[in-house]
């Protein structure tokens, strides 16, 4: 018997009450997640028959199958029990697997719970948590988004200088409602590392699921890449193209570890298709879209385009407000834990690299206090914090500086620098340039090249070689270069 004639006999089985069973619980589950998260996952999901407790969904495609079952297993069922408590398991087939079969059973998966030790399977509790709420954050970790830590929220982000364009720009994002005009898009805003830009990202996407009318999903650079090579593996790059071009608000963090000609394609066209639909894209990484030499051309001219936003370094100032609030935050676990103002002052004005090193510090104290009941003392801070203390690293030099600094010594403006003329007067500032792009930052040579008039890297090496030559023989020249290289550090 085929498999066509089996599924009307299944269908058969399943009563008129079964079948309004099945529309309350998809309004529930629009109820929950919105329209946007039940269209991508939801809209396409039948029922086969429900029979002795048992209900079977079907989806049409393996990619759905997977990310159903990893995400939201717990609400399905949460959702079937409230209309059925006699309802113990649920199990999700897929409709291209049934069809392409004859006189076989059809394939089941049980969709599973993240239930400890491997459990599988969800019935009547055992394994499974609790059902999640449109209010409930947690939302976002059923669109399959990568983890959040529930401390960094705009409430717990300390405003200062160094971000404080940053700060307002995402807070814009995160208020926004469906239907208001996008003010910038993409928000792109790169930090070096502990600034805070994994904190923004992060209390944006609280503050959209936590309440706000679009959903918003977080996903690493790492996580997109993995997302979309295991679709390639399974054959439903399309569903997976859908479901991320039905987010209201997209986000990625660490997008200079985006990698592969393939996942940056695809990255572009995602972003492209959300810009123009009025979605709103965000985007963190370590440097400006300029210095992302792995990406394409058109990926860094579209990231240009938007507000792109640089957090600083933190002030001394800012280091001190930070301080303060930790320690506010961890009386809430340990009421007795004081750190005198003095001692928070020291950390602030000796540890400042980032704010991961302030955490440590705090934590060093904290630890330190609980574990032998000691005072938190200047004393004890300076022996618990020398290792944090680290040496002033010198700046980090843009190539835009040094043809700046370079054009203003040699009285040549950046555009000749960047032209095609031969002349001597440009000739010998562009090769000097392009030496102190190749000794003065981590770029590599055809990107030297391509920021200096879209020139071939052997260029490049000429110059650095012409100029490394002449600096062991030529001492004016190479108090030239000493001179330069501290303006440009300075």
């Amino acid at each position: 018997m085929s498999v066509q004639a089996i599924q009307p006999t299944e269908k058969k089985k399943m009563s008129h009450d079964d079948d309004e069973s099945w529309l309350r619980v998809k309004a529930r589950l629009r109820a929950e997640v919105g329209d946007d998260v039940f269209s991508s996952w939801f809209a396409r999901m039948d029922l086969e028959q429900n029979s002795e407790g048992v209900v079977r969904l079907s989806v049409p495609t393996r990619f759905l199958k997977s990310w159903i079952q990893s995400h939201y297993a717990e609400r399905v069922l949460a959702c079937w029990q409230a209309e059925q408590d006699q309802v113990n398991r649920v199990e999700l087939i897929v409709r291209s697997a049934v069809l392409k079969t004859t006189a076989q059973p059809k394939p089941k998966i049980e969709l599973m719970t993240p239930a400890s030790d491997g459990a599988r399977g969800f019935g009547n509790g055992t394994g499974a948590g609790r059902p999640m709420s449109v209010g409930d954050p947690g939302v976002h970790e059923a669109l399959g988004g990568s983890p959040l830590d529930a401390r960094l929220t705009f409430d717990s982000f300390v405003v200062g200088r160094s971000n404080t364009l940053a700060q307002a720009a995402a807070r814009q994002v995160a208020a926004a409602r469906r239907g208001d005009p996008v003010m910038f898009n993409p928000l792109y805003i790169h930090a070096g590392v502990g600034l805070g830009k994994t904190h923004l990202l992060q209390a944006i996407t609280w503050a959209g699921n936590g309440g706000g009318e679009r959903k918003v999903l977080y996903l690493t650079a790492e996580k997109f890449m993995y997302g979309f090579v295991s679709a390639l593996r399974t054959q439903t790059a399309l569903a997976f193209k859908e479901a991320l071009r039905g987010i209201g608000v997209l986000v990625i963090d660490d997008l200079q570890f985006l990698q592969g000609k393939s996942t940056q394609a695809e990255f572009c066209h995602t972003l492209n298709a959300l810009i123009d639909a009025g979605r709103q894209v965000v985007i963190a990484s370590d440097r400006p879209p300029s210095e992302l030499e792995s990406l394409d051309d058109r990926v860094r001219s579209r990231l240009a385009g938007g507000l792109v936003v640089e957090m600083g370094t933190l002030g001394e100032e800012l280091r001190f407000e930070i301080l303060k609030a930790r320690v506010v935050s961890a009386r809430s676990h340990h009421p007795t834990f004081d750190v005198p103002l003095p001692v928070l002052s020291y950390i602030a004005k000796t540890v400042t690299h980032n704010g991961r090193d302030l955490e440590g510090a705090l934590n060093r104290l904290l630890a330190h206090n609980k574990l032998t009941g000691q005072s938190v003392t200047l004393e004890m801070a300076e022996r618990e914090v020398r290792d944090l203390i680290r040496p002033q690293e010198p700046k980090r030099v843009k190539i835009e500086d040094i043809q700046r600094v370079v054009a203003r010594q040699y009285n040549v403006s950046r555009s000749d620098l960047l032209s095609s003329r031969r002349t001597a007067n440009v000739v010998r500032p562009r090769q000097v340039a392009m030496y102190l792009a190749k000794t003065l930052t981590l770029r590599s040579l055809p990107e030297i090249g391509r920021r200096f008039g879209g020139r071939d890297h052997t260029t490049v090496l000429h110059a650095v070689r012409k100029i490394e030559g002449l600096v062991g023989n030529d001492m004016a020249l190479a108090e030239e270069i000493e001179i330069l290289k501290r303006q440009l550090q300075e």
